[in-house]
């Protein structure tokens, strides 16, 4: 995908406008390629695969694929998992590559190229990325992305049980969870100033209660948009999106996986699951 001169936050508000908020997921797991009846190897990834992108491209405006589904098959799992990408992009659908990488230096600095710069061989529209070896560690990520129209998406609050000893802890009087909302609304100023959505969203669980609250957390203010796991199967629904993300929720992009995937194999059914949970979704955000 070439250098565009829109920015990633521009397009994504273009893209959920024309299709409905939801995220799709692509995640090939064991189990649900076989209860599509498919075999767990290459041949039963590239026909999960192809369907996804037949049911979802120019459908649905943003698709997130798991890259660790994929990279357990080796180079030919990365192999599918590019094509996905090229597939989705040319219909018109945006990529959003959940990798969660992140570390320091030299080597943020290649998996910044590797995922969002124009030489990648399947550059993403935007990336999810780990901050905690501290939120500047990301710089390369955060450059590379705003310098050729690309977007990352910063792991803030996680639903995760684990997630809160680290996210919850509190330097000073700021959590780590609040600091990496700072950062990211930083990131977004300029943007702001001009009236568009940021292009440095947040990963917030669609199920983490009253955390938002309780941590004293401003989501409104970040400016970017506000990637929501866990809606459907994992339990996540209007009820708790509300609660969660209160005032932020226009900025709101929820994510669901098995609850669309479970309509397949059938590309028809696929694409209807899809287009019924984005209708749902734009009436609860609107």
């Amino acid at each position: 995908m070439s250098t565009t001169t829109a920015t990633f936050g521009q397009r994504l508000r273009a893209a959920t406008q024309q299709h409905g908020p939801l995220c799709a997921g692509i995640d090939p797991h064991r189990a649900l390629l076989e209860s599509w009846g498919l075999a767990y190897d290459l041949d039963g990834l590239r026909a999960f695969a192809d369907a996804c992108v037949d049911a979802f491209g120019g459908h649905v405006g943003v698709v997130k694929p798991q890259s660790a589904f994929f990279e357990v098959f080796g180079s030919g799992g990365v192999a599918i998992l590019e094509s996905v990408i090229h597939g989705l992009q040319e219909a018109g659908t945006l990529v959003l590559l959940d990798a969660k990488r992140g570390d320091i230096g030299s080597t943020m600095e290649a998996y910044a190229t590797a995922y969002l710069g124009d030489s990648a061989v399947a550059p993403g529209d935007a990336l999810t990325v780990s901050p905690y070896l501290g939120f500047e560690s990301l710089r390369p990520a955060l450059d590379t992305a705003a310098a050729h129209g690309r977007g990352v998406f910063v792991l803030a609050l996680t639903s995760n049980p684990e997630g809160a000893s680290v996210q919850h802890a509190r330097a000073g009087e700021v959590s780590v969870a609040e600091a990496m909302v700072r950062g990211a609304a930083a990131e977004n100023a300029e943007a702001a100033v001009a009236g568009d959505l940021g292009s440095v969203g947040l990963v917030v669980g669609a199920t983490v209660g009253d955390a938002v609250r309780d941590l004293g957390i401003d989501l409104a203010a970040v400016n970017g948009p506000l990637l929501a796991p866990g809606v459907g199967a994992q339990g996540g629904n209007a009820d708790s999106l509300r609660r969660v993300f209160g005032d932020a929720l226009p900025n709101v992009l929820p994510a669901s996986s098995r609850e669309v995937l479970s309509a397949g194999p059938d590309v028809a059914a696929l694409r209807a699951r899809a287009h019924e949970t984005n209708e749902s979704l734009a009436a609860l955000l609107s």
